[in-house]
């Protein structure tokens, strides 16, 4: 995402917007008309007399507003003695803007025709303009850094109308973070957990000034309350893990999603959902990689955006039967949640777009699946009983329970009393594994560098981590 970026954003008056409930916004914003729902109308009012409408409370600037509960989040269940638990799969997105490929436009698309929720990890500098660059005071880099550049007004406006359209329709709007530094020299691996709190706050900023910023009085605002709304993140490269999650216990996060595992049911890590990244198989090779579009990429053309063209459609396919692969097992096996991860961007020719967008088509509409946000997944596992996510856990990569389901999970879970969060959602499979047949691995990278930014090799996966090859930097 760079200054090239481009908008039509739905504009509305903010006066208009406070005395309009689902409103907050005109044109494709997700919103369907009285998503809120209409009070009841007084008896008292003469026949005829409209229905008043829930205040939207405007936050700050008004660049946010607090809108009532996010709509279209399910209720999340107990799972019951000796119920099967559903498939869970999360597609989620580093970085996520919309600029002049529309990929984030397209997903929210594919989403709704497929019965899914995602998660969409903004980088905060993708809300801040060009022009106002120095004001991002980056952690140990100079003011108005950022290695993947900022935004201009025009890709502001255009993302804001992506973001406010994605949570009207129950999609999780979390942070990607700013500048997203890697490696040495004040990459986020070295940053102090006050230095991490800093990076925090000002990513809220961004997102809850976009108005100030960018001049803008009359577009509506995004319909959340983004201290509120965000509770959780991916760091850049996988990077800056240990002190990241100590600072987002403090600030109430839930989850946290940078690590590196295996396909087994997920627990908490000191507070917070260790819902990391997952290894997966790679069709036609001798290793795993991570579930991602960009470590696939690692393996097939190196650092290269670019590869042969001649494979572009071989490395899609193989992207996505590895997806698929780790799906069925999961599926067919031990039920644990599938995490995949994602970018916006169209590298050896949108090949791995078409991967994502194949496996979305196959596995979302299956029996018994659910692709949800990590909210929604973090809203499931708070509400089960510890003894039954811990029976769960003894499950290995693709393990079925010997003697099935019911018997497996019989026992009467205990009476710890149920979290009252909101949530959960909607998943599939069908791989095909032609012999695959290209240049020598370069072992699986932890995570892009994101943006167009490849010069600067993340980090490798951790060591002692099952199935994890070494990789060559």
């Amino acid at each position: 995402m760079t200054t090239t970026q481009r908008i039509v954003a739905g504009v509305t008056a903010a006066a208009a917007c406070a005395a309009a409930l689902a409103g907050c916004g005109v044109g494709d914003t997700g919103a369907e008309k009285g998503a809120h729902g209409d009070v009841a109308r007084d008896a008292t009012k003469a026949a005829g007399a409209p229905a008043p409408r829930n205040a939207v409370r405007l936050i700050g600037d008004g660049s946010t507003a607090f809108t009532g509960a996010q709509p279209h989040l399910p209720r999340p269940e107990r799972l019951k003695p000796g119920q099967k638990p559903p498939q869970f799969v999360v597609f989620s997105w580093d970085g996520a803007g919309e600029d002049s490929q529309r990929l984030f436009s397209h997903f929210r698309k594919v989403a709704k025709a497929n019965n899914a929720t995602m998660t969409y990890f903004l980088s905060g500098v993708y809300m801040l303009p060009e022009a106002k660059r120095e004001l991002y005071r980056p952690p140990q880099h100079s003011p108005g850094r950022s290695d993947i550049g900022f935004n201009d007004e025009q890709g502001i406006k255009d993302t804001v109308r992506q973001l406010r359209g994605a949570w009207l329709e129950g999609n999780e709007i979390g942070t990607h973070f700013n500048g997203h530094f890697c490696g040495g020299g004040g990459g986020v691996g070295q940053w102090s957990v006050e230095e991490w709190k800093d990076e925090i706050a000002q990513a809220k900023l961004f997102v809850k000034s976009w108005k100030s910023t960018t001049g803008t009085t009359k577009a509506s605002p995004l319909p959340f309350d983004y201290d509120k709304e965000l509770i959780g993140a991916r760091t850049p490269c996988l990077e800056g893990r240990k002190n990241f999650m100590r600072a987002a216990r403090e600030l109430g996060f839930r989850y946290d999603t940078s690590g590196v595992n295996n396909q087994v049911w997920p627990k908490k890590e000191k507070g917070l959902w260790d819902l990391s990244m997952q290894l997966v198989p790679v069709p036609g090779r001798a290793f795993e990689t991570l579930t991602m579009d960009y470590n696939f990429l690692v393996n097939q053309s190196g650092a290269t955006t670019r590869g042969n063209p001649a494979k572009h459609e071989y490395w899609g396919d193989q992207m996505r039967d590895g997806l698929l692969k780790g799906f069925s097992r999961a599926y067919k096996g031990n039920r644990a949640p599938l995490i995949i991860g994602n970018h916006f961007e169209s590298w050896n020719g949108g090949t791995y777009m078409r991967a994502v967008q194949e496996t979305i088509e196959r596995v979302c509409t299956k029996p018994e699946v659910r692709c949800v946000s990590f909210r929604q997944l973090a809203d499931w596992l708070d509400i089960q009983d510890p003894k039954t996510l811990e029976r769960l856990r003894t499950l290995k990569v693709g393990e079925d329970p010997k003697g099935g389901w019911t018997s497996f999970l019989s026992e009467r879970p205990s009476s710890a009393p149920l979290s009252e969060r909101p949530s959960s959602a909607p998943l599939s499979e069908h791989p095909s594994s032609a012999p695959l047949s290209e240049h020598p691995s370069s072992a699986p990278l932890s995570e892009h560098p994101s943006s167009a930014l490849l010069s600067e090799q993340p980090a490798p996966a951790p060591k002692g981590v099952p199935g994890a090859p070494a990789v060559k930097r």
